[in-house]
């Protein structure tokens, strides 16, 4: 059976985010009308305008694969179109001795949902399917994985980038054929075999993910890879020392090899104490913009649209038991502020709040991201 959630209606969830960011004048408008929540009208022009790209947004945090093989539930569809989403990077965990399987399965069924749904989903397939889903006033879904064991040698590359695959991980937390995860106790760095598959995605046009990676691990990718890469969903260790956030030596070097690093509202990455809100979040913007450039910075909300905390308490406990410590969870998992389909248009408050041109706002919103995928799947 599909799984079944209650929500935070819109109205509660804009209560909370006008705490967290506050209007920024008064000619203020409804985002749309399921929400009383009012925006500025330079932040509805901006979302209007935008390539909103999550870089790792699943459709649905859902356990049941019943879900996948259905007409997407009207409730679902109408959050999507509401959202402002341009893109979302469909990819979740993987590993194990059937993750080739696993994947196959996958993909299998992504394709038939996307086919199944595609009033309002895109697959894409190059760059260009962006602009084009942008146009039609759809949602556009790059289809990926959070690690790397289901190719079983490099060769599986080819295969399953003609299945839709157009982004994959190096490793997830834990050692890999390929490299070494954050949680690990030590780091080998990419091993030979992980050499190779870097050499075979370049070739293909499959983006590196390091998000997941360990720090020497993601700095060898970095250096190995003859195409920029992308840390789709992480933080910056300088604001919150936790294993899953990047140095700032990864994120400079990212950025001069031509990468972007999306931020998360991964509570328990943003900050390491409360409050955690959509403000600290913003702080890991700032501070890859100080660091490395405009240019290199986007959003992987590393959730749905509604985020974690609305998920049945039994899906969550079984979630973090998953995780090693070191995650450091708290009661909550998802930031406020950024928790509920409005983030997008929340997080364009804070931007133009902090100083943020809209040339920049929409750099940050996707344009960054959109020039990387460019260039990769370009290749």
């Amino acid at each position: 059976m599909t799984m079944h959630r209650s929500r935070r209606s819109f109205l509660q969830s804009a209560a909370a985010a006008a705490i967290a960011a506050p209007m920024i004048n008064l000619a203020a408008f409804p985002a749309f009308a399921s929400s009383d929540r009012k925006y500025s009208s330079r932040v509805m022009k901006i979302m209007e305008r935008a390539l909103v790209i999550d870089m790792l947004g699943v459709v649905k945090l859902s356990l049941s694969l019943e879900y996948w093989k259905q007409r997407m539930p009207e409730q679902d569809i109408q959050w999507l179109r509401e959202s402002g989403v341009t893109v979302l990077h469909n990819a979740v965990g993987s590993g194990g001795p059937d993750a080739h399987a696993n994947a196959m399965t996958f993909f299998g069924l992504m394709n038939g949902f996307i086919a199944r749904n595609s009033d309002i989903l895109k697959l894409v397939d190059r760059a260009a399917d962006i602009d084009k889903a942008k146009a039609e006033g759809k949602i556009a879904i790059i289809l990926g994985l959070q690690n790397a064991e289901h190719f079983r040698t490099p060769a599986d590359v080819k295969p399953f980038h003609d299945l839709g695959q157009r982004c994959a991980q190096l490793t997830y937390n834990t050692q890999n054929y390929y490299g070494s995860g954050s949680t690990e106790r030590g780091d080998g760095g990419v091993s030979g075999a992980g050499v190779r598959l870097i050499q075979k995605m370049n070739e293909v046009g499959m983006l590196v993910d390091v998000s997941h990676c360990g720090d020497r691990t993601t700095l060898d990718a970095i250096e190995l890879s003859k195409q920029p890469i992308a840390i789709t969903h992480s933080n910056c260790r300088a604001l919150n020392p936790n294993p899953r956030t990047k140095t700032d030596e990864a994120i400079k070097k990212l950025a001069a090899a031509g990468g972007v690093m999306g931020i998360t509202g991964v509570r328990n990455f943003v900050r390491d104490r409360e409050p955690t809100t959509i403000e600290h979040m913003v702080d890991h913007i700032d501070h890859v913009v100080k660091i490395a450039g405009i240019e290199h910075v986007g959003i992987g909300t590393d959730a749905d649209l509604n985020g974690h905390d609305d998920l049945p308490p039994e899906q969550i406990k079984l979630a973090k038991s998953l995780y090693d410590s070191s995650y450091g969870f708290r009661d909550k998992l998802d930031t406020d502020g950024f928790d509920d389909p409005l983030r997008f248009y929340n997080l364009t408050e804070v931007l133009i709040r902090r100083g943020y041109s809209d040339a920049n706002i929409e750099a940050i919103l996707g344009g960054n991201f959109r020039r990387l995928l460019g260039q990769v799947w370009g290749a």
